[in-house]
């Protein structure tokens, strides 16, 4: 067990459909990380949220995956991003966690943005992916995900809720609530990793990428506007102490997810 988790999330501009362009900025920001436990990637990582482009959709042991495999077992840690996957006749905005031991985790994003009609070219995922590290448990989802409480509660003692992103400027104010509004609801850590710059339709971001405790509070945060490496610690500890002060979670209501 360790009582403390090391990360690092990148938030970084993405260039337009160019994988080949992307996986080499992120590998010159990977470089100079040490000592992470968990590496993090915003939402379609290699090709920016570009849906609709479909013909760059890979597969499972293509070139980006197959570098995600190398970074992971070079940096000796975890590393976590979403890219479209192709699986037969569907094709999947799949998150994508490979473990310093090789193994390999999915979850392919369950809300799907109506506003674009990325359920036109994307199919939907049906279940949610729990992670077990080191004594930890994680729940990893995806930009949209944030804006259902019911699909992200805390029903098994998770105790990290992250969410990969793509989340523009215009709705920032949003992504900060909503952000913190789960990190109290679900008495867990929660992380926002989103991207900066501009994407191929002149949509701007800004980032916002944010870290908070269980009550609530901002811990960490990347600058505004920037492509930032930041790193972090959390400790679980600390997450369980403030559990035991205030346990709101065993009043919770009971449900199940159809």
């Amino acid at each position: 067990m360790k009582t403390h988790l090391n990360i690092t999330l990148i938030q970084s501009d993405l260039f337009w459909e160019n994988v080949n362009s992307n996986l080499s900025n992120f590998g010159k920001l990977i470089s100079n990380i040490i000592g992470a436990d968990i590496i993090l990637l915003p939402e379609m990582f290699n090709t920016s949220f570009s849906p609709k482009s479909s013909h760059l959709a890979e597969s499972m042991d293509g070139k980006t995956v197959n570098w995600m495999k190398d970074i992971s077992k070079i940096k000796g840690c975890a590393i976590v991003g979403t890219l479209m996957i192709k699986e037969e006749e569907s094709i999947f905005n799949r998150l994508v966690w490979i473990s310093k031991n090789g193994a390999i985790y999915t979850y392919d994003k369950h809300h799907l943005f109506s506003l674009i009609k990325e359920e036109k070219y994307i199919s939907k995922g049906k279940n949610r992916l729990i992670i077990e590290l080191e004594g930890w448990k994680i729940c990893p989802l995806i930009c949209y995900d944030l804006r259902f409480p019911v699909f992200s509660r805390n029903d098994v003692e998770y105790d990290i809720l992250i969410y990969l992103a793509n989340w523009p400027v215009k709705r920032i104010d949003a992504w900060d609530t909503l952000l913190k509004a789960r990190s109290i609801e679900n008495q867990c850590y929660t992380i926002g990793v989103n991207r900066v710059g501009k994407d191929g339709n002149e949509i701007p971001f800004n980032g916002h990428s944010k870290v908070f405790d269980a009550f609530g509070k901002k811990l960490f945060s990347a600058t505004e506007n920037k492509e930032e490496v930041l790193h972090f610690q959390i400790s679980l500890s600390d997450l369980k102490l403030k559990r035991r002060q205030m346990n709101f979670l065993q009043d919770r209501d009971n449900f199940s997810l159809l």
